[in-house]
């Protein structure tokens, strides 16, 4: 497993943000991905939320070979399996399964909230994870109090982050990056905004400044 977890400390030290997108339609996938590269964001989570979504990762993979593509809510092996077969290059879970602990077809960082889920994440040899909901699971404060018994631990929270609080979770020191939807809004995603959306990842960019 320790390979796996370089590599996905590797692709989260990309961009300070990672971009939380729900993508409607698949036609929107790649001019999306190129604003947010454009601004400076390289890493995009695409959430398997609608039946858009793995069509996108296809676009955005073959379209935007900049992007690094992780797919997002990966709560079975099988969306496990289809992300990467649509060219997921890693994905992100809101919570902790077994089949998460194993070798799989591209590196998953599982969900955690609590000390007990980093325990058995790190029993598993994986260092690096997702802390969610990150406001709602206590914050800069968690984050903090996990820092003492667990420093070989990293973390990408994610949940009730925004352009506003994420400079206090990214000064922590056993935080890689943070991910958030507020560079890449529903509405402006549906209004086809991309310049604003280039703007918004701009800005995100800027915190690792």
């Amino acid at each position: 497993m320790a390979e796996t977890t370089v590599n996905l400390h590797d692709y989260l030290t990309l961009s300070p943000v990672v971009p939380v997108l729900t993508i409607p339609r698949a036609e929107d996938a790649a001019p999306l991905a190129r604003a947010l590269v454009a601004g400076g964001l390289r890493v995009l989570e695409v959430t398997l939320r609608t039946p858009a979504a793995l069509e996108a990762i296809r676009r955005i993979t073959a379209e935007v070979p900049e992007a690094v593509v992780a797919a997002g809510t990966v709560l079975t092996a099988d969306n496990l399996r289809r992300a990467a077969d649509a060219g997921a290059r890693f994905a992100f879970s809101p919570g902790l399964a077994d089949f998460m602990l194993q070798p799989g077809p591209i590196p998953i960082l599982p969900g955690v909230a609590t000390a007990s889920e980093v325990m058995r994440v790190l029993a598993a040899g994986i260092t690096t994870m997702k802390f969610f909901p990150a406001v709602p699971a206590g914050g800069v404060g968690a984050l903090k109090a996990l820092y003492g018994p667990f420093p070989e631990a990293s973390f990408c929270p994610t949940g009730g982050i925004d352009q506003a609080n994420a400079g206090d979770f990214l000064n922590l020191p056993n935080v890689v990056c943070v991910g958030g939807s507020w560079p890449a809004p529903a509405k402006a995603i549906e209004g086809c905004h991309w310049e604003g959306i280039e703007v918004l990842a701009a800005r995100a960019a800027a915190l690792a400044d």
